[in-house]
């Protein structure tokens, strides 16, 4: 919403901020299958007056470039703190990206190049973390580390 606010002068609501990030959402400005340009509609700030503008997905990437770099920071400081056991697994399996913010085309790669370990998309990855928990929930008694 700030970014076409800034850069167009086009007032959007939070639906059509989400929409656009669903249809040409990106973690990276470079794609190997890069989506189509979108037609936005919203209000130019100017004239008060509706207007249409084409939206890239690199104007998206440029805008949720400060975020991904807070996500990368994130997991880099989680990594930091992991036990040495749960690191080995990690090296030799991976991060696995779950929720709807796996679905951000490149977010993958982009990990992957920061963290320098493979990033994989999970089957699924909208249904994956209520699936987890689910099983979680189901074995709690074989997490010890659970606070009860």
């Amino acid at each position: 919403m700030e970014a076409l606010r800034r850069y167009h002068s086009l007032l959007i609501g939070e639906r059509t901020a989400e929409q656009i990030k669903i249809q040409i959402g990106a973690a990276m400005k470079d794609l190997d299958n890069p989506p189509d340009d979108i037609p936005v509609n919203g209000r130019d700030l100017v004239t008060g007056i509706p207007k249409q503008i084409l939206v890239s997905y690199q104007e998206v990437a440029e805008a949720l470039d400060k975020s991904i770099f807070k996500i990368e920071e994130a997991i880099l400081k989680a990594l930091e703190q992991t036990p040495p056991e749960l690191a080995s697994d990690i090296y030799r399996r991976g991060l696995y990206l779950t929720g709807g913010g796996a679905l951000l085309r490149g977010l993958d790669k982009r990990l992957s190049q920061k963290i320098k370990l493979p990033v994989h998309i999970a089957d699924d990855p909208l249904k994956s973390v209520v699936r987890g928990t689910g099983i979680a929930l189901q074995n709690y008694n074989r997490y010890p580390f659970v606070m009860r």
